[in-house]
């Protein structure tokens, strides 16, 4: 069964409300009384901290999108000879198989990373525990398993420079992974959290910015396998 916690933080009117003499609370000279009434221990700031991590992972999120559609454009420009001044130079790859397999491992940690958001909004810490150390897990073996797919090609003489669609592989899945390394690490500063059992406001906020992030380098990765492979 797993582990919940409880808190005295208790609900009022104005929002969260504070115990009697606490920071905040209804007797603190600082609070301003009335319905601004804040946990014990928490400030207003507390409260505001939350969404200015929120609005920040958006405002990264539309950036990298805008950066890989912008490089989409360029590679369905460069794809088609007619829009390239009729040379046809383009040579499809064959998919690693491994990419198979790391497809896989992504979608799976975007479940789990959900499981994990959930549990924690459960206050179900065990649960929580055990989601985001595999998510962290599936997230390094995704990582590892672009490696294996760039000496896979490499060991075929694919590099690089061999032609336009292995450029835009290496090119696309290299930003793809190094802002998915931003996301491991994310998950490694809330994994040691979870498991030191240290759950503030910023740790539960931290988990839902990085779910948020996860699942969205996940969807990026499906669109670019898609658009990589399938794209004609």
């Amino acid at each position: 069964m797993g582990t919940t916690v409880t808190t005295d933080v208790k609900v009022t009117r104005g929002g969260l409300g504070a115990e009697a003499g606490g920071p905040g609370g209804p007797s603190d000279p600082g609070s301003g009384g009335g319905g601004d009434d804040w946990p014990p221990g928490y400030t207003r700031e507390d409260a505001i901290q939350p969404n200015k991590y929120r609005i920040g992972v958006w405002v990264a999120l539309a950036s990298i999108l805008m950066l890989f559609m912008a490089l989409t454009s360029a590679l369905v420009v460069r794809q088609s000879p007619a829009l390239n001044g009729g040379q046809h130079d383009w040579i499809p790859i064959q998919i690693p198989p491994v990419l198979w397999i790391n497809t896989l491992v992504l979608v799976i940690s975007s479940l789990t990373m959900e499981l994990a958001r959930r549990a924690l909004a459960r206050n179900d810490y065990d649960h929580l525990k055990r989601w985001i150390v595999l998510t962290t897990v599936l997230g390094v073996t995704f990582l590892a398993g672009q490696v294996i797919a760039w000496r896979e090609l490499s060991a075929q003489g694919i590099y690089v420079n061999s032609h336009p669609h292995s450029s835009f592989f290496y090119l696309l899945t290299s930003l793809h992974a190094l802002h998915l390394l931003g996301g491991v690490l994310a998950l490694g500063y809330v994994t040691a959290n979870a498991l030191r059992m240290r759950i503030g406001m910023k740790q539960r906020t931290a988990v839902g910015v990085a779910a948020t992030y996860w699942h969205f380098m996940d969807g990026l990765w499906v669109y670019l396998f898609v658009l990589l492979f399938f794209w004609q």
